[in-house]
């Protein structure tokens, strides 16, 4: 179907052709398809950038020839139809316009005249956390997703976190199964009440199903002794928990020599890492720096390598961090 309105074009826009057209969106009419569907569907017709723009309801849907429906303002030159409620769809040709695109107009703005009285976008009587759940739902479309957003009175370009927490937080927020996921738009300040927290990165709020995503996984690398995790402070290893399995860390040598200790050391070994030095441990603990030294020792001997190196240190840390991550994979 890609840029069969062209080829249509090119042998004759007469009333043959323009039932084809006509029939195209008839088809999505009668199959109620989805707004994603219906911009999507029609810049492979047209062979060209199309979208659909309904500022009262949050919808401002692009797509280009084969690719995904994304977001999008009006471009400055495209050919434009206006319906009634302030809605237009648009399509963006470069060059002149093909003797069929006054009909593809007004057989996009028909069909998105109907699909948005029969859309199966959220309505404005579901609360919050309905709201909130959709936002983040990797299953749906961006039209659903943009309406959510639109209810929930945030912009779909503005900048938004999303928060996996096993404690309380402050904002709009879904339980989902034994975690709940929160909706920011400002940098959290404060640790989550009596649990922890896995922050996902700032992105266009239409990409929040990303953010969450992103976020439970910082929440894995979270420990008692560090509730907080960013997911832009994980570097490398927030793309680790893609690849590595629970198997597959168990496995590892300095992770078995580990899950041998007792937790007191576990929690210095975390204070060395976290610091950097012995002292900055020792003081973090409240022990003397004497002790702290005969408790590496031990560690030393139980790992089988130094920590008082830049790179023992470095295999301590991964060790540490891929150990929570088989932990906290529940």
């Amino acid at each position: 179907m890609r840029g069969l309105l062209l080829r249509l074009s090119a042998l004759d826009a007469d009333a043959e052709n323009a039932v084809r057209v006509i029939g195209f969106f008839d088809r999505l009419i009668t199959e109620r398809a989805g707004l994603d569907t219906l911009v999507r569907t029609t810049a492979e017709l047209a062979g060209c950038p199309v979208g659909l723009h309904a500022p009262g309801q949050g919808l401002a849907l692009r797509a280009d020839v084969g690719g995904a429906v994304t977001t999008g303002s009006v471009p400055a030159k495209a050919a434009v139809r206006t319906l009634e409620g302030g809605v237009q769809v648009w399509v963006a040709r470069e060059g002149k316009p093909a003797p069929l695109d006054d009909m593809l107009l007004e057989r996009f703005a028909i069909a998105a005249a109907v699909l948005l009285e029969h859309s199966s976008v959220p309505l404005p009587e579901l609360g919050d956390p309905a709201l909130v759940e959709l936002v983040l739902s990797e299953n749906i479309g961006t039209a659903e997703r943009s309406r959510a957003l639109h209810l929930l009175g945030i912009g779909v370009t503005a900048p938004l976190r999303v928060l996996a927490a096993t404690g309380e937080v402050a904002g709009r927020s879904v339980v989902l199964g034994d975690v709940r996921a929160v909706l920011v738009t400002e940098d959290p300040v404060a640790d989550p009440a009596g649990g922890r927290l896995g922050v996902g990165p700032a992105l266009p709020a239409i990409e929040a199903a990303r953010s969450w995503q992103a976020a439970r996984t910082a929440l894995r690398y979270t420990s008692d002794g560090e509730p907080v995790v960013w997911w832009e402070k994980l570097g490398s290893l927030a793309h680790l928990a893609e690849q590595l399995d629970h198997s597959d860390i168990a496995a590892l040598p300095d992770v078995k020599a580990l899950d041998n200790a007792d937790p007191d050391l576990i929690i210095t070994l975390e204070a060395l890492c976290a610091t950097g030095s012995v002292r900055q441990a020792a003081a973090a603990l409240h022990r003397h720096h004497s002790t702290m030294t005969a408790r590496l020792a031990r560690a030393e001997s139980m790992l089988g390598f130094e920590l008082d190196s830049a790179s023992g240190r470095f295999r301590l840390h991964l060790a540490l961090m891929l150990r929570r991550l088989r932990d906290n994979a529940g």
